[in-house]
């Protein structure tokens, strides 16, 4: 991928990377951890931030550093850390000739800041040993140390070596991975990235912050260190790209490209670089399988006022693909060109679109680099635009309209999302079927066996593509650890006295699911039975609300959690929410309806795509109320309160729910009311429940509901499997 890497080095430009006009916007699923400091500069206005945390008292120099900061408290290991082949070798690179660093931050971010990454680059995890999907390494010449958050604590204990530091994100003292550098290399460090790697925004931010102990960023154009130690590093993907068939899309690719068009007008482009996979592949109607869970092809594309062009290897596109794209008006470039075309744009004299949040510091930088370039006194009257116009060509930074456009699906994404979860239903119908027969006859079945009798189920349904995320079999105090994935070798056995929690989704060409219950196969206690009801009560009461048009979706986080919250329980899932805007610095004000988040976060809710990432902004529900953008009529969201309590179980209940319009008797100022829809039609288990603690309109909803699985479902069922329907979509018996 880094073949298109052009200077060998470049420091960052001080120049800030946006307008002072352009709106605050984060997007939803780039996984490293926070790199920024306090020192966040906002162009509008914004809250007071919290005080920074503990600093380190340390001995500086750029070779050598003592220092205890509070983080590594209780660290794995103890005394001399054990030799590390990869972080020799890595160090080895700091002092090669053009390079010259002191440190390196390595992100979990391929270069199109994607959730999902293919192999080849999943650097970090190798580096580190540290499998986990959000973290963020850092290696001085003599440290090393990765932070990740909540989720993952226990996992990284147990994979990282007595080499690194752990480095508990959101905990007390925990310094940012920029404070961290700043107070243990002496002032003046070289501070190396891959410019590919991090977001525009993300490079600024910590150019800005190093900056205040006089260390300089350095772009490692044409090297990956990481890729240079990595002696069997998986070769990129290269499967065939496929269409999206209209039926499906719902709006043709030239339709979609007009709009976007239009869109320049306003903002005063003409042109724009699309580098998110998902809006990608919405835009263009096209799908791949480069990325595991994710229906995306690793693509750059580029659209101007007149023509469109896409860069990605085309040893992928079939004859039938190349046809789309013609007709469509695309044309092809090689994908490692894509620096070489930035380029061109500003001796052209185009105004370039860019979301800075999202388009990598490697493409910015270089349309930076050559606007200065073609904009010297000396060039400026060469420099004409695509019309032969005098022009002097600008960035204009402003949010990506695809992906408020992508969330609001039209009616066609919709009614395959519906289709397919009927499916989805079905085979996990016939799933839990299969899984009550082999616990009742005493089998034992570890959870990773589990996962993948649920993926040969799935894959008999018509469309099915793959999961749509590593699904999440979780037995007894498993349950607890959010994103807990089972491993072959380690993962547990599943116990009929513990609850098991199963978070799983699909693609399908059609649409794409994600679906959470958890049961117990024998008798639950009261507690489990009160901390599921609660849970439940918080399902029911967020799958009912009614809100105003332009709500933003943190308002109605709270309807979930009330139920908790009266004694005195929560979830942390949406937990991280609050802890990355600290860890980040970030304040939170007014902007767009367009923002939306740089981690992944899975609060109350999120967004789902359709038949694309499972994971999708802007909207999201939860209590980060930094969100403002607004839930609209089409989008689709999840419902998934939950319980965690550590070191004993994990409760969750997750739909996937459209906005849809609401019809009320009144109106108040003439403004309309939106309200919910249900996608996902599986029995919620009523043994779990203790009826007691539900109103009667609570029972009516899980009766109804209930009702309307064995409607919806039944029909695709036979034998067993309906039997099994109909045994648990029957009446919840009041005690």
């Amino acid at each position: 991928m880094h073949s298109l890497r052009s200077p060998a080095l470049r420091p960052l430009p001080l120049s800030p990377a946006s307008n002072p006009s352009r709106p605050l916007r984060f997007r939803l699923f780039a996984l490293s951890l926070p790199l920024f400091p306090s020192s966040w500069r906002s162009p509008s206005e914004r809250l007071a931030r919290p005080a920074a945390g503990p600093r380190f008292r340390v001995v500086r120099s750029c070779g050598s550093v003592t220092a205890k900061p509070s983080s590594e408290i209780g660290r794995r290991g103890g005394g001399r850390p054990e030799p590390d082949e990869k972080l020799r070798a890595l160090r080895e690179l700091f002092t090669r000739p053009g390079i010259g660093i002191d440190a390196y931050i390595v992100p979990s971010q391929d270069a199109h800041q994607s959730e999902f990454i293919a192999e080849c680059y999943t650097r970090r995890a190798y580096i580190s040993g540290f499998t986990g999907s959000a973290g963020t390494a850092v290696v001085t010449k003599d440290k090393a140390a990765l932070w990740t958050d909540g989720r993952y604590f226990l996992q990284a204990e147990n994979q990282l070596n007595s080499s690194w530091i752990l480095m508990r994100a959101g905990n007390l003292g925990v310094p940012t991975t920029s404070e961290w550098l700043n107070d243990v290399l002496a002032p003046g460090c070289r501070i190396g990235i891959d410019p590919f790697l991090f977001s525009s925004d993300a490079a600024e931010e910590l150019k800005e912050a190093i900056a205040k102990k006089n260390h300089e960023l350095v772009l490692l154009y044409n090297i990956n260190l990481v890729d240079e130690v990595w002696k069997e590093r998986p070769k990129p993907p290269n499967k065939p790209v496929r269409i999206h068939d209209l039926k499906f899309a719902g709006l043709d690719v030239a339709s979609k490209l007009s709009f976007l068009r239009a869109e320049f007008v306003d903002a005063g482009a003409s042109a724009i670089i699309i580098s998110m996979l998902d809006e990608v592949a919405w835009l263009l109607n096209l799908r791949g399988n480069d990325v595991p869970n994710s229906p995306v092809v690793y693509a750059y594309l580029l659209v101007k006022t007149e023509t469109a062009e896409l860069f990605v290897d085309s040893s992928k596109i079939t004859p039938e693909v190349m046809d789309h794209l013609k007709n469509a008006g695309v044309e092809l470039r090689p994908y490692d060109k894509i620096l070489s075309e930035i380029e061109n744009l500003a001796k052209q004299g185009r105004n370039l679109w860019l979301d800075t949040s999202s388009v990598n510091a490697a493409i910015v930088n270089t349309y930076k680099s050559a606007c200065d370039k073609y904009l010297n006194k000396k060039n400026k009257a060469r420099v004409h635009d695509y019309n032969g116009r005098s022009a002097m060509p600008s960035g204009v930074y402003r949010a990506s309209p695809i992906s408020l456009a992508k969330a609001v699906k039209n009616d066609a994404e919709l009614q395959g999302m519906r289709n397919s979860h009927l499916r989805d239903a079905a085979a996990l119908a016939h799933f839990w079927v299969w899984l009550e027969e082999e616990i009742n006859r005493g089998a034992k079945l570890t959870e990773v066996e589990v996962a993948d009798k649920l993926l040969e189920f799935r894959s008999k349904q018509d469309g099915f593509i793959d999961t749509s995320f590593d699904t999440i079999s979780a037995s007894g105090a498993n349950g607890a650890v959010i994103h807990y994935k089972p491993e072959p070798g380690s993962c547990s056995v599943l116990d009929v006295e513990k609850l098991f929690l199963l978070d799983s989704g699909a693609q399908y060409v059609d649409g794409t699911t994600d679906i959470t219950r958890t049961v117990h196969f024998g008798e639950p206690t009261p507690r489990q039975k009160e901390c599921f009801t609660r849970v439940l009560q918080g399902h029911i009461a967020l799958d009912q609300a009614v809100f105003p048009e332009n709500t933003p979706g943190f308002v109605l986080d709270a309807f979930a959690r009330s139920s908790l919250w009266k004694i005195g329980l929560d979830y942390r899932h949406g937990t991280f929410h609050s802890l990355a805007a600290w860890l980040f610095k970030i304040p939170m004000r007014i902007h767009s309806s367009a923002a939306s988040f740089s981690f992944l976060v899975i609060g109350t809710g999120h967004g789902v795509g359709a038949a694309l990432n499972v994971h999708e902004g802007p909207q999201s529900i939860s209590f980060r109320y930094g969100n403002l953008t607004s839930l609209q009529k089409g989008m689709v969201v999840s419902n998934e309160p939950g319980y965690h309590e550590d070191h004993a179980f994990g409760i969750r209940i997750e739909n996937l729910l459209s906005v849809v319009e609401m019809n009320t008797p009144y109106h108040f100022e003439g403004v309309g009311y939106l309200g919910f829809e249900k996608l996902t039609f599986v029995p919620i288990q009523t043994k779990m429940v203790d009826s007691a603690l539900l109103s009667s309109a609570e029972i009516d909803w899980l009766n109804d509901y209930h009702a309307q699985v064995w409607e919806k479902v039944s029909p695709l069922l036979d034998g067993s499997a309906r039997q099994w329907l109909w045994d648990n979509t029957r009446p919840l018996p009041i005690e």
